[in-house]
């Protein structure tokens, strides 16, 4: 089991949710957190609650790391509007996000995996970034060597979660696009995100 595997499984427990709505979640037989302290339950500070917010917007993109999430901030924060909704917006439209809405991948991990080892072309060209960027109208698909990856077609055909309305997908090609930038209540969270609180966090 890799370290990035492990990572996942302690997040779920660390934050004591469900983070990705998963059968396999650790939570769903141990609702506290991990450690013999895992079962206290204290009040937490205005801190603590924009800490918490934080760390599941961060952890359910695959535990992005605090310096590029930190930019992710800075850059709704430039943008006009809700600097919450922006933030959402930036987050989902990274491509291993958008590979993983499609259902190319099980879970976000699998997915910055599987655009990491080059499986994946936005408009034509192999991108290898999972944090790249992609932009309403690209074309992302599943380069012809990769569509016959068993893995592929389990998670294309999982009953486990559905393909969002903001993305448009044909899994006949494994080729799909993002149709619009969306909104917090567009976006399929399997539990409660704060992005505002988020925003507070980084703006005191």
């Amino acid at each position: 089991m890799t370290k990035r595997t492990e990572a996942k499984h302690k997040i779920d427990r660390r934050l004591q949710v469900n983070l990705w709505g998963r059968a396999k979640s650790p939570l769903n037989k141990r609702e506290y957190g991990p450690g013999q302290h895992g079962q206290r339950r204290k009040k937490p500070s205005d801190y603590g609650v924009q800490l918490m917010a934080k760390q599941k917007l961060k952890g359910y993109y695959g535990n992005i790391s605090e310096r590029q999430f930190r930019r992710y901030y800075e850059e709704a924060m430039r943008r006009k509007g809700d600097n919450g909704e922006n933030l959402v917006g930036i987050l989902e439209s990274r491509l291993d996000a958008i590979v993983y809405r499609m259902k190319f991948a099980p879970t976000v991990f699998a997915s910055r995996q599987f655009v990491s080892h080059g499986h994946v072309s936005v408009n034509g060209r192999r991108v290898t970034i999972p944090s790249f960027m992609v932009k309403v109208g690209d074309t992302i698909e599943v380069r012809s060597k990769s569509k016959q990856m068993a893995s592929l077609k389990e998670a294309s055909e999982s009953p486990e979660r559905d393909v969002p309305d903001y993305v448009q997908v044909d899994h006949t090609k494994f080729a799909g696009e993002l149709k619009r930038v969306p909104g917090l209540k567009d976006v399929p969270y399997p539990v409660q995100m704060e992005p505002n609180l988020v925003i507070e966090f980084y703006s005191r």
